[in-house]
């Protein structure tokens, strides 16, 4: 006989901690790409003497398409079309407080470095480093807002953005 703890069957509450901690690998995996993405459009900008802020800016938006393609499939398992209410406006806004604050952050060590006068190619690397320690920063965030109010287990479901087609 099985024992019902807090209403939840032990087989039931360890598979849904195992599902939970695949959705978190699958999330990191997805970062990391669009990270990767992130890092080759803002070394590119900066090493082409592009301002901290912009290469920073360019580089967010080009990781924030590829995450919200790869996540809603991979990650959540969505299908079909976003729908623009309850999927695509609530990951803007998410993954728009991530990009503001690692802009930021960024354009912040931009400036801070700035009146150093390290050679250029030190002052990249210290700028993409602050890019890169923002995104650390911000990925727990992110993934616990995504998953309780965007595309997870908080998130409103509907067939449209559930099927398999």
């Amino acid at each position: 006989m099985t024992t019902v703890t807090n209403g939840v069957r032990p087989r039931t509450a360890e598979r849904t901690r195992r599902r939970g901690w695949a959705r978190l690998a699958r999330a990191a995996t997805t970062s990391v790409a669009a990270t990767v993405l992130s890092q080759v459009v803002l070394l590119a900008v900066l090493a082409t003497g592009g301002a901290a802020a912009w290469a920073s800016t360019l580089a967010w938006a080009a990781g924030a398409v590829l995450n919200f393609l790869v996540t809603r499939r991979w990650v959540w398992g969505r299908t079909g079309r976003p729908r623009v209410r309850r999927e695509l406006l609530p990951y803007l806004a998410v993954i728009g407080l991530g990009g503001l604050a690692s802009i930021g952050l960024t354009t912040l060590a931009g400036s801070l470095l700035t009146p150093l006068e390290l050679p250029h190619f030190w002052w990249v690397v210290l700028v993409d480093g602050a890019y890169v320690a923002s995104y650390a920063l911000v990925f727990v965030v992110k993934f616990t807002l995504l998953d309780r109010f965007v595309f997870g287990r908080g998130a409103a479901r509907t067939p449209a953005t559930t099927s398999r087609s």
